[in-house]
């Protein structure tokens, strides 16, 4: 018998067995059941419903980890309604191109973003503004609490089929404008359970929401915690104190941290004076993006006493693809050298390794390729870019999505990212475009030409790090000076993006057509790295 995939199936199974038990604590406090969960959710479907959405349309959430986003986006995909998760760290500039490639028909901001989104919601297809305190932000906002309050339980769900597209993730735009990634009940059904899987979640989880919700839906965190009926701690944003005090206090088991994070919190223990990190639950924490240094590892786990796992993969793929975790092969000599690989590929999931002529690189754990994968947790498309589909399923190897990063292959099957063949900087698990900051270095009259390229960083992982001809061609003596050329970046560029680092020099190294070699930049700058991908 074949039954249907349907994301919606996650909280209604949560809600018929765990209708009773805690859902969710609040950023602020608040706590709520499953059943409340549920209602609350029901009532605001009925709301958008009574607003003109159908299913198909396209529903943003803008919001920082609070109880509101598990609400909006369970309420419009209960309507066949596509969830639209926004980046909170961008620019009005960006949420513009967003609400209008997507041709986004409602929104759900928290207030203290919702600014950035009244700045431009006459420039956009957007009808219905809906936040979480309508009296804190300018303009015509309806409040979700007096939203839902005022409308009832009952709505007419669509039939909805598994291949549908439910959700639109936006890339950061490494290589031009955002693409919109579509992923369908299906993709991120399976997804879930693969999370359920390699996360070993159970219903007497407490999951700590430090991963942004807008990561491709929480790397599926919003269905799968649910669906298992575990607990939903949320967060506005990431604090160390706060992070440690919500473990110890609610008994958190599981979260995810970005490299960078894990830093954070080494730094807080060591300055508070090596605190309790643990509540009375063993904590499991995954990570991903660059892989932690040996150092962070250890500090996790042998002086917190958590357990790390660590996962591989990209919007594009849901994201998890592969895993570090392989027990059976891991010793006390090589825990840690293990724990640092991408690892290997998950259950149904065929990971490869190829050479620009599509064959697989040898397990020589030296020669390079390019990580291709297939698999039910892959997206179905971009959204209204066919040629950038056809590109990243057909570029080595006909129907793989291509992931553009390098990687050797160990004698295990165990892979290692070495390189990346676009390029992408990874700053705090955050993807930024070099070519953009490129284009606004080229902004500044003081500027002849420039490179961005990532460089080690010990908080961040990498950081963005500009090689500039100045205009005078003096490197020594430039018309502006580099603090100058941060603040410039800044003034123009969501936070997470400004060039931390510049380097005058009098010139770029280039091929015999003009191009920026930047692997000779990369090269110099990672030279006293193990490898050349931000590992700290």
């Amino acid at each position: 018998m074949e039954t249907p995939l349907i994301v919606t199936d996650f909280l209604e199974q949560a809600r018929e067995y765990y209708g009773d038990q805690e859902a969710v604590v609040g950023a602020a406090g608040d706590r709520f059941t499953y059943a409340e969960l549920g209602e609350r959710t029901d009532r605001f479907a009925a709301a958008l419903q009574e607003r003109g959405i159908e299913k198909g349309d396209r529903v943003a959430v803008l919001d920082p980890n609070t109880h509101y986003h598990l609400e909006a986006a369970f309420g419009a995909m209960q309507l066949g309604a596509v969830h639209t998760p926004l980046n909170y760290r961008l620019e009005p500039d960006d949420y513009e191109y967003i609400l209008s490639d997507a041709g986004v028909d409602a929104i759900y901001a928290d207030y203290e973003y919702a600014e950035k989104i009244e700045g431009i919601r006459d420039e956009v297809p957007t009808e219905t503004f809906v936040t979480n305190d309508a009296d804190a932000v300018d303009g015509e906002w309806e409040d979700f609490d007096d939203v839902i309050s005022d409308t009832g339980t009952e709505f007419d769900q669509p039939e909805m089929a598994e291949d549908e597209i439910i959700t639109i993730n936006y890339t950061s735009g490494t290589t031009g404008d955002p693409k919109g990634v579509c992923r369908t009940h299906r993709t991120e059904t399976i997804h879930a359970y693969l999370m359920s899987i390699y996360h070993e979640i159970t219903d007497d989880d407490t999951y700590l929401w430090t991963l942004p919700m807008f990561h491709v839906n929480g790397w599926g965190h919003i269905y799968a915690v649910t669906g298992m009926g575990a607990t939903h701690v949320c967060t506005r944003g990431v604090n160390p104190d706060q992070i440690v005090s919500s473990i110890r206090e609610e008994d958190v088991s599981l979260l995810c941290a970005a490299p960078a994070v894990l830093n954070q919190l080494i730094d807080y223990y060591e300055s508070e004076g090596e605190p309790e990190m643990t509540g009375e639950e063993q904590v499991r924490v995954t990570t991903a993006g660059s892989a932690p240094p040996e150092a962070t590892i250890r500090a996790v786990e042998d002086r917190f006493g958590w357990y790390l796992k660590h996962l591989y993969g990209a919007t594009e793929t849901g994201p998890l693809i592969t895993i570090s975790d392989a027990k059976r092969l891991m010793t006390d000599d090589n825990r840690f050298e293990i724990k640092k690989r991408q690892g290997m590929g998950v259950l149904g999931t065929d990971v490869r390794v190829v050479d620009e002529d599509g064959e697989d690189v040898p397990r020589d754990d030296g020669t390079l390729g390019e990580i291709v994968v297939r698999g039910n947790q892959i997206m179905d498309r971009y959204w209204n870019k066919p040629e950038a589909t056809e590109e990243a399923f057909n570029d080595r190897v006909a129907g793989y999505y291509h992931t553009g990063d390098l990687a050797t292959v160990d004698e295990n099957g165990l892979i290692a990212i070495r390189d990346r063949k676009k390029d992408i900087i990874i700053s705090g698990g955050e993807n930024i475009s070099s070519i953009e900051l490129e284009d606004t270095l080229f902004d500044h009259d003081a500027v002849a030409d420039a490179a961005v390229i990532p460089a080690p960083s010990d908080e961040w992982g990498e950081t963005p790090k500009a090689f500039v001809v100045p205009s005078n061609d003096d490197p020594d003596n430039p018309p502006v000076s580099a603090d100058e050329l941060t603040e410039f970046t800044r003034n123009q560029l969501a936070g997470y993006k400004v060039v931390r680092r510049v380097e005058y020099v009098e010139e770029l190294p280039k091929t015999a057509t003009g191009k920026t070699q930047k692997y000779e930049l990369r090269q110099r700058e990672w030279a006293d790295e193990d490898r050349m991908i931000g590992e700290g």
